[in-house]
């Protein structure tokens, strides 16, 4: 692949001093492009080789423009920085060293030490408001945020995986500057900020490249959102490469989270984003770099990115809690027990394993650490794609969930909260957009066929589904997310608190060279997974999800760092079971401790 050359500019509106600006457009398929300001004048940029056209003007930041294409047409930027308007309206020049950091020497934090907590600016009151959450979730022992995608999209409210202008933080969320605000009150605390963003598709409304820019597609790839992008194309990879950086050099976010790569399908592109990454920023900063891919492509993880949300490990853990076969948890379903223990001791469940479609899926995992897997019991996509939002303490009983909240926090892999379920906040997470026209009713329409496999809504009618296009389907959606009352909300945030705390001082400390030492089936729903820690101490979890007691011989002489109630009851002759519902956690000495303590001079 070739490598930006002079003859392959940045993308988008640079300034380069005060008052001079140089506007640069790939625009393979124009005859003709001019720059259109909002004042009314428009000059006229000059054709470069590639299909590039450049204009170098006096003009500062806040100056707002459109490109003319041949005349027929005005469109955004679309490496627009800032929109005035939404996609409607006019981008704008940003001058990207227009805020003073409160926090220049902040660093980050290693991987290790992640505690990740997604959230949704929208819903929560744009930036201003996600700040006023920081001091709580720092409190409560989370180290880090991570925001759905910020980029901007059409209208004013929408989950964010539709984005057309990807380098434009969305305008009703607040200004760059407040974004900036909110990243350096987060350092401040101790927090990092992580950014998801989609590079495997835009948006479909506000995305003018096929316009003036065919070639940033290829028409024999065929994607759910119209033509693949050509990733082959030097000009349309720096587009992407080119917005990661700015996210983690002009933003200072100290990670990304790349949604649905298996959509991108391009292993290179994905190791260049990443080589340019590690190279560009400055070495001394923390940056974390995540996928999702249904792939499970094992090869990735380790140098290129830090780890992969676990689907294999939520989607089994979401059966064995609530027994759900629909979709595609019809795949766990069957020998759900075995494929908990091999996520636990391996990572992925599917490593080339068939999947209910009969085709091979993933690839190899047990030679990773436990902390490339980012694991979770619940996510933006698992409780918004539920056709009614609902959250896991209304699926499943609370035992279980509070023994599968055990697991989550105190187990080796990185885990993941989303807003809300450190409260088992009442408010569903549905799934929202803003469009009108045909649109909104496509996807309407498209909201509640997706869901005709689903034996709870067979035979319905329609209007069951919330429609995604109702403003009241956005409001329904904001957590409250204030101090819980004493009951069962306020249960689970101190049962988070006192589990983060555990984490925080047995777990983390130990997360250098992990090795997974296996794991035991117990019972149906009942597993029992070992992990050498980097202080040679063996931290072992023994998990009940099922309504039936399983057979248990614990550990001697183990330090208990958390159990359910009457997790371990008597049994017969001195032995032991593990109760329903409930988790046991401990850490023991290594047979590798064991022996030299036995062998060692007295």
């Amino acid at each position: 692949m070739p490598l930006r050359t002079l003859e392959t500019w940045p993308h988008g509106a640079h300034l380069l001093g005060p008052r001079h600006t140089r506007f640069t457009l790939w625009a393979p398929d124009a005859q003709a492009v001019s720059v259109a300001f909002k004042e009314g004048h428009s000059l006229a940029m000059q054709p470069q080789a590639n299909g590039w056209f450049l204009l170098e003007t006096p003009c500062g930041a806040g100056t707002q423009y459109r490109y003319s294409i041949d005349g027929a047409v005005e469109v955004p930027d679309p490496a627009s920085r800032a929109q005035d308007g939404g996609i409607a309206g006019y981008s704008v020049v940003v001058d990207p060293q227009d805020y003073t950091w409160q926090h220049p020497r902040w660093t980050g934090r290693p991987w290790h030490e992640a505690v990740i907590y997604e959230l949704h600016v929208g819903v929560l009151g744009g930036y201003a408001g996600v700040a006023r959450q920081l001091p709580r979730l720092a409190q409560l022992g989370v180290t880090a945020i991570e925001l759905m995608p910020l980029a901007q999209f059409s209208g004013e409210r929408n989950w964010g995986y539709d984005g057309a202008l990807l380098y434009a933080p969305h305008d009703t969320y607040g200004s760059p500057r407040e974004l900036k605000q909110l990243i350096d009150d987060a350092h401040g605390l101790g927090l990092m900020v992580m950014v998801d963003v989609v590079y495997n598709h835009f948006g479909p409304e506000g995305n003018y490249l096929p316009r003036y820019a065919s070639p940033f597609f290829h028409k024999d790839t065929h994607t759910p959102w119209g033509s693949g992008i050509h990733y082959e194309r030097r000009e349309v990879r720096d587009f992407f490469i080119d917005n990661a950086l700015m996210w983690l050099r002009d933003y200072r976010v100290d990670g990304l989270r790349l949604d649905a790569v298996h959509a991108i399908n391009h292993p290179d592109f994905l190791q260049e984003l990443a080589d340019q990454v590690r190279h560009q920023v400055d070495p001394a900063r923390h940056v974390w770099l995540t996928l999702e891919n249904e792939f499970n492509q094992a090869f990735l993880l380790g140098e290129d990115y830090d780890a992969q949300w676990n689907d294999d490990g939520h989607n089994v853990l979401q059966h064995l809690l609530t027994g759900e076969t629909d979709a595609y948890y019809a795949e766990f379903a069957e020998n759900s027990t075995e494929k908990l223990a091999r996520c636990l001791s391996q990572g992925f469940v599917f490593q080339g394993h068939n999947d209910r479609h009969g085709r091979a899926r993933g690839e190899p995992s047990a030679h990773l650490p436990p902390t490339a897997f980012v694991l979770f019991l619940q996510n933006h996509d698992q409780i918004g794609n539920r056709a009614l939002g609902e959250r896991l303490h209304r699926l499943c009983p609370p035992q279980a969930l509070r023994a599968a909240t055990a697991l989550l926090l105190l187990s080796p892999m990185i885990p993941l909260l989303f807003m809300g379920d450190e409260m088992a906040a009442p408010e569903p997470f549905l799934f929202f957009t803003d469009y009108t026209g045909e649109l909104a009713l496509a996807v309407s329409e498209g909201r509640r066929k997706e869901f005709a496999e689903f034996s709870a809504f067979s035979g319905l009618d329609s209007p069951v589904i919330p429609d995604p296009n109702d403003r009241a389907t956005f409001v329904a959606s904001r957590p409250r997310l204030e101090p819980p009352q004493p009951g069962p909300h306020h249960d689970m945030q101190a049962l988070y608190e006192q589990l983060l705390q555990i984490r925080q001082r047995h777990i983390i400390p130990r997360l250098g060279a992990v090795q997974a030492l296996g794991s035991q089936i117990l019972a149906e729903g009942a597993v029992w997974a070992r992990w050498r820690m980097a202080d040679d101490r063996v931290l072992n979890i023994a998990l009940n999800l099922s309504a039936q007691p399983a057979p248990l011989d614990p550990p001697a002489n183990a330090h208990v760092l958390f159990q359910s109630p009457c997790a371990v009851l008597e049994h017969l002759q001195a032995t032991h079971l593990l109760a329903p519902y409930s988790v046991l956690v401990s850490l023991t000495i290594s047979p590798s401790l064991e022996s030299a303590h036995e062998h060692s001079p007295t």
